[in-house]
């Protein structure tokens, strides 16, 4: 039975530990955070074996075996790293790392110490994804040559949230990540900017449009915190393109192939979105793995380096 600890008590961890009962061989066993009072009302609906009110504590508890991190992005490296030298595996909520240097770090210490790290980016890992990447494999609208994504949204700015803090906060690392993930998964080769448009506020990336290209594709990548859009991904092949609606937890695609009519697949979630990626998670841990094929730590670093690209053209 692998034993869970989170650090964290916010609302994702809500989500996980709901999506964790689904698990045969994983427990809920510890949650570490800074607040009493949201460890135990946490505890109310989540009961766990223990509440530590030091993320040290958490981690040094012999019988967890793996971490869930929950904490916001700009902690993510410190406890990544924390955990790992712990001996934990770890499961990171997205984005990884605030930029490609950090997720370098995460990645030589998870491969230093030959222990498991994951980026939590939860779309890979429902069933409609894996078969979209069954029909791209398998050449059904012939070689990619474009991507679009967008994810946009109008979310309370004036709320404190660390979502609309400088530096670690903003539309770019929040919701164009699963963009750039995207766009990592189905492109090779070093990414240029071609060109952007952003709206900032008090320097946060409230929206960004920006057109990139690779040795193989061009992409587009737009997030937004001040409007909304359809969350989609298109991907253009020379047969065809294929639509994804919303991107971030894909359960319908459309297939637009030239001369022929539109095929609509759905595939439900197994569980709800979290599920997958944790059932992945704890199958590369029961065999022993260090890395995930699906989500493994080079594509964590091109993912952040894509962001880099384009915060680089922002600023």
């Amino acid at each position: 039975m692998i034993k869970w600890g989170i650090l964290g008590a916010g609302n994702i961890a809500y989500r996980f530990a709901a999506a964790l009962v689904h698990e045969p061989n994983s427990t809920l066993y510890a949650i570490s955070g800074r607040n009493e009072n949201k460890l135990k009302t946490f505890a109310d609906h989540y009961p766990v074996h223990q509440l530590y009110l030091s993320h040290d504590e958490l981690l040094a508890d012999p019988e967890i075996d793996a971490i869930y991190l929950a904490l916001p992005h700009q902690l993510h490296r410190e406890w990544a790293i924390q955990a790992i030298d712990a001996g934990k595996a770890v499961l990171c909520e997205k984005p990884a790392a605030l930029h490609a240097e950090e997720m370098q770090d995460i990645a030589d210490a998870a491969r230093s110490r030959n222990v498991l790290f994951m980026e939590a980016m939860k779309p890979r890992f429902v069933p409609l994804y894996r078969e979209l990447r069954r029909r791209v494999d398998a050449g059904e609208i012939g070689a990619v040559m474009s991507i679009e994504t967008s994810f946009c949204d109008k979310i309370q700015l004036d709320k404190a949230t660390y979502h609309t803090e400088p530096d670690h906060g903003g539309a770019l690392l929040d919701i164009g990540t699963y963009c750039a993930s995207w766009i990592e998964d189905f492109s090779f080769g070093d990414m240029r900017l071609e060109s952007i448009r952003s709206e900032i506020q008090d320097s946060v990336e409230l929206y960004v449009d920006a057109r990139l290209e690779t040795e193989n594709v061009r992409a587009q990548l737009q997030c937004a915190f001040d409007r909304k859009k359809d969350r989609i991904a298109v991907l253009r092949g020379e047969k065809g393109h294929i639509v994804v609606e919303d991107l971030h937890r894909p359960t319908r695609l459309t297939v637009y192939r030239d001369g022929q009519e539109p095929e609509i697949v759905e595939i439900p979630y197994e569980v709800d979105d979290f599920y997958s990626e944790i059932h992945h998670f704890v199958q590369c841990l029961e065999q022993g793995l260090t890395e995930s094929d699906i989500m493994p730590l080079s594509a964590s670093l091109r993912c952040a380096e894509i962001l880099d690209v384009v915060r680089a053209g922002i600023r």
